[in-house]
């Protein structure tokens, strides 16, 4: 039974990633080809969307929580996986992938629009520097 759960959690996982994955492809394409150069943009956007993949797993499967149902407690008993235990499991991997990669692309958008800052800063200090010649 746990190597069911753990099968069902990973699938689970993957799917919630994929659908992230699908919804923010363009968003962030615009923000790397806005910061990189073209050639670069897909290139990164790449490593962030495997990043995101990486991260709604790793959040969406958390085996020290799936642990306890093969590892008896102080008194020998192993907890058992009732269809309520498996209604709950299958929340907590569905909130935990999606928790994970949430935070995964604040921090990406958080930098991104920092870098944005930035890069802007340089443009209007040429563009300032070209109007007064």
């Amino acid at each position: 039974m746990f190597t069911t759960l753990l099968m069902v959690t990973f699938a689970i996982a993957v799917v919630m990633a994929t659908l992230v994955v699908l919804l923010f492809r363009k968003p962030v394409f615009k923000i790397l080809s806005r910061l990189v150069t073209e050639e670069l943009a897909p290139t990164w956007q790449r490593y962030i969307l495997f990043a995101t993949y990486v991260v709604g797993i790793s959040g969406g499967v958390p085996l020290w929580d799936i642990e306890k149902y093969v590892t008896p407690d102080r008194e020998g008993v192993l907890l058992q996986l009732t269809p309520d235990r498996w209604i709950i499991e299958i929340y907590k991997s569905v909130i935990g992938s999606l928790q994970s990669i949430a935070w995964m692309l604040l921090i990406f958008f958080l930098f991104a629009l920092i870098a944005y800052v930035v890069v802007r800063g340089f443009e209007a200090k040429r563009g300032g520097g070209k109007e007064n010649h």
